[in-house]
C-alpha cells in the first residue's frame, strides 16, 4: 500500500516519499515513538467531554505471526479488488484534463497548484463520494457523508464509506472504511501518473484498524497495525484528517499566515511574548519560516552556511515583528565584526524530534481589537498523534493594507506550557 506523498523539510522544501504514511506522516514517525509525542512532559488526554462522545475500537494485538491476527495483509476478495481499481480508474479520468491543463503530465513528481488542486477537488466531489485535499487543507468535499459514516461508528451502527484523497503531486488515494460493529477495517488502493499520462493503480490492501478516535471537532484519526518492518505493506502510526469543514476565512487566515511558521525549529507561537518582552523569542530560528512568506519560494538554505547579512535579517524580522534592529543585535546570536546573524539546519545538536512540532495551528476564533490589530484563537492540531487541541494560544496580528501580517503578541493559554516539549533554541539549548 503505497502513497505518492511530500513531506515538508524543516528548510520549507518538500521532499517526495513513496512510503507509508499519508501527507503528516513521515518515516521520521519511528523516532518519535522512542524519543516522545505531543505531550512529553504528561500523557495528555481529550477532554472529558471529547471522551464522552467518541469512541475507540481497538483490537487486541496478537502474538502471532499471521497477518490475520495482528490486522494486516488480510485478504483481499476479487470483488473488493476490482471494484477499488475500477473506482481509482475512474476518479484519475475525472480529473486529467485538469491535471494536464495545468502542465502537470511530465510525471516530474512536483506538486500540482494550490488553484490547479481546488480544481481536481471539485471535480473529484462530482462522483459523490466524500474527497480530501492533503496538499492546501481545502475542507473536505462531501464531508457529510464521512461525518455520517463516523457518527454512526461512533454509536455502534454498522455501515461503509468510500473516501478519496488528493495528494500533492496529483495522484490519488482510494479509502473505503467499513465498520462491522466492532472494528473498522480499511481497503486502500492508490493511482499514480505515469510518463504517459495514464494510471498506474497499486494492489488494494485491506487492513483492520487497531485504534481510531472521532473527536467533536470533526477530527478523524485511526492507528493502523505496526508491521514489524517499515517496508511491509501497510501503513505505521497514526492518520489524522479533518472531516468537519472549517471557516473559511479561518481556514485562509490560517494557511497563509499561520501554517507557514507552524511549531517546528521556531517559538513564535509556542512561547509567550509580546512588545513589551521580545527577549524570549528565538530570531534565528525564525527567519528561515519568514522566508518564503515574504520572497514566495523556499528558504535557500545552501546560502547562509556562513549566516545571515545583518541588514537583511533586521529588514525581514521588524517587517514581521514590533522588534528593531537594536534589540536584534542584543537577542538574537549576533557576530558584530561580520555583521551577521548566525543560521544553522535543525539537526541532533539542536534538535530532538516530536511529534508536536509537526502540528497544525488551526483558528477556532477571531476578534477585532479596538487598536485594529486582531486577535486569533488558535488550537494547535498534532495530527500525528491524532491530539486535536495539543495546547492553544491566542495570537494577536495587525493585517496590512498590501494584504501582509505583523505578528503582535502571543499567549499561550491554560496549562499549555506544560503539555508540550520545552523548545530548543537554534543556538544555546532550551529556552527558558
Amino acid at each position: 500500500m503505497k502513497d505518492r506523498n511530500e513531506i515538508p523539510m524543516e528548510n520549507g522544501e518538500k521532499h517526495t516519499v513513496k512510503g507509508y504514511k499519508a501527507l503528516w506522516q513521515p518515516v521520521l514517525l519511528i523516532g518519535l515513538l522512542l524519543l516522545g509525542g505531543c505531550q512529553e512532559k504528561e500523557n495528555h488526554k481529550p477532554e472529558t467531554r471529547q471522551e464522552a462522545e467518541t469512541i475507540k475500537s481497538a483490537s487486541e494485538d496478537s502474538k502471532g505471526a499471521c497477518g490475520s491476527e495482528r490486522g494486516y495483509d488480510l485478504p483481499v476478495e476479487d470483488k473488493d479488488r476490482k471494484e477499488a481499481e475500477a473506482d481509482c480508474q475512474n476518479a484519475m479520468e475525472k480529473v486529467r484534463e485538469t491535471y494536464l491543463n495545468a502542465g502537470c503530465g511530465n510525471a516530474s513528481g512536483g506538486a500540482i497548484g494550490r488553484e490547479t488542486a481546488r480544481q481536481m477537488l471539485e471535480e473529484l466531489k462530482e462522483l459523490g463520494n466524500p474527497a480530501a485535499d492533503l496538499g492546501y487543507g481545502y475542507n473536505m468535499q462531501n464531508y457529510e457523508h464521512m461525518d455520517r459514516f463516523l457518527t454512526s461508528s461512533v454509536n455502534g451502527k454498522e455501515g461503509e464509506v468510500t473516501l478519496f484523497e488528493l495528494y500533492p503531486d496529483g495522484g490519488i488515494g482510494r479509502k473505503k472504511f467499513r465498520f462491522d460493529g466492532k472494528h473498522i477495517y480499511v481497503w486502500y488502493t492508490n493511482a499514480a501518473w505515469s510518463s504517459s499520462v495514464t494510471p498506474l493503480i497499486s494492489a488494494t490492501s485491506y487492513t483492520r484498524i487497531r485504534d481510531w478516535v472521532y473527536t467533536e471537532k470533526g477530527w478523524f484519526s485511526y492507528e493502523l497495525p505496526e508491521a514489524p518492518d517499515i517496508t511491509d505493506s501497510i501503513m505505521n502510526g497514526n492518520t489524522t484528517i479533518r472531516v468537519k469543514p472549517i471557516k473559511e476565512e479561518y481556514r485562509e487566515t490560517a494557511a497563509k499566515y499561520l501554517k507557514p511558521v507552524g511549531y517546528q525549529g521556531n517559538n513564535l507561537f509556542c512561547s509567550n511574548w509580546d512588545e513589551n518582552h521580545m527577549e524570549e523569542l528565538d530570531y534565528n530560528g525564525i527567519f528561515q519560516y519568514l522566508y518564503p512568506m515574504e520572497y514566495q519560494k523556499n528558504f535557500p538554505s545552501d546560502q547562509y552556511g556562513e549566516g545571515i547579512p545583518g541588514e537583511e535579517f533586521e529588514n525581514l524580522l521588524t517587517k514581521y515583528l514590533p522588534v528593531t534592529g537594536e534589540q536584534l543585535k542584543e537577542y538574537a546570536v549576533y557576530d558584530p565584526k561580520e555583521q551577521r546573524y548566525g543560521w544553522v539546519r535543525l539537526g541532533c545538536g539542536n534538535y530532538i524530534p516530536n511529534a508536536f512540532g509537526n502540528s497544525e495551528p488551526e483558528i477556532t476564533d477571531m476578534r477585532e481589537n479596538e487598536d485594529g490589530t486582531v486577535t486569533l484563537t488558535v488550537d494547535a492540531v498534532c495530527v500525528m498523534t491524532g491530539n486535536d487541541k495539543a495546547m492553544s494560544h491566542e495570537l494577536t496580528v495587525r493585517f496590512t493594507e498590501e494584504g501582509g501580517i505583523q505578528y503582535v503578541k502571543n499567549q499561550i493559554l491554560g496549562d499549555g506550557l506544560e503539555r508540550i516539549p520545552e523548545y530548543q533554541r537554534r543556538f544555546g539549548g532550551n529556552a527558558g
